[in-house]
Parts: C-alpha cells; sequence; structure tokens
C-alpha cells in the first residue's frame, strides 16, 4: 500500500504553518513530512522530536545517520 504524499494545497489547515516553517528551513518539505501531514495532529509534534534527535549532542552526525539506516534497514524499509 502506497500513501500519497500532500503538497501544500491539499493539507489540513492545522499542517500549514508546519509547511511553511519547513519550506523556510530547508527550502522544501521532504516527503517523509507530506505523507504525515495525512495525520496533522502527529505532524507537529514529530518535528519537535526529529529535530531533538539531530540537534547537537554526544554523538556525531555521522554516528546518528548510521544509527538511522541500520534501524530502516532492520526493520525492512525502503526509503
Amino acid at each position: 500500500m502506497k500513501i500519497e504524499p500532500l503538497e501544500k494545497s491539499k493539507v489540513a489547515e492545522s499542517a500549514r504553518p508546519v509547511y511553511d516553517a519547513l519550506e523556510k528551513k530547508m527550502g522544501r518539505v521532504l516527503n517523509i513530512f507530506k505523507v504525515m501531514a495525512h495525520r496533522p495532529n502527529a505532524l507537529g509534534p514529530f518535528l519537535d522530536f526529529y529535530g531533538q534527535v539531530w540537534a547537537e549532542g554526544p554523538l556525531s552526525p555521522r554516528i546518528k545517520e548510521l544509527a538511522y539506516l541500520r534501524t530502516s534497514i532492520m526493520n525492512g524499509c525502503e526509503y
């Protein structure tokens, strides 16, 4: 089953400020966030969590990325 990413014109009104913030920060909205926009009440809290995971801390970005990829592989994720 494929869940289509939502473009800004199709998201709930509550998710539009999140899209605006992502566009401002990253220049675009990544597909993972466009898919999460199907559940706008979860999108904002997830981005808060995601920001904390990738914030500066004891683990280098390289180690975080390796953990991210390894977890994806172990769970059979293609994305």
